[in-house]
């Protein structure tokens, strides 16, 4: 799974936004900031891993048990699935 082309990762006064950059400009209004733990998510996913690899990357990080891990790593990309900024 990947982040979808045309959305880049930004950092703005010490907050991190992903915009929508060339035709996606067209298609996605507005903007999204991400605290820590979503850049690190985005981050990952934009290197195109799965998402068994990136609960192993956000376990191996954090200091965070691994169901809680789960849940917030499948809340996070159902919220991009739902926003159509991934690709398969």
């Amino acid at each position: 799974m990947k982040i979808k082309d045309g959305f880049m990762l930004r950092k703005m006064n010490e907050i991190n936004i992903v915009v929508p950059v060339g035709k996606e400009v067209k298609n996605f209004n507005g903007y999204i900031s991400l605290n820590e733990t979503g850049t690190f998510f985005w981050e990952h996913l934009a290197k195109g891993c799965t998402e068994e690899e990136l609960l192993k990357a956000v376990t191996a990080e954090y200091d965070i048990d691994e169901a809680t891990a789960k849940q917030d790593v499948t809340t996070f990309i159902e919220k991009l699935k739902s926003e159509n900024l991934l690709e398969d």
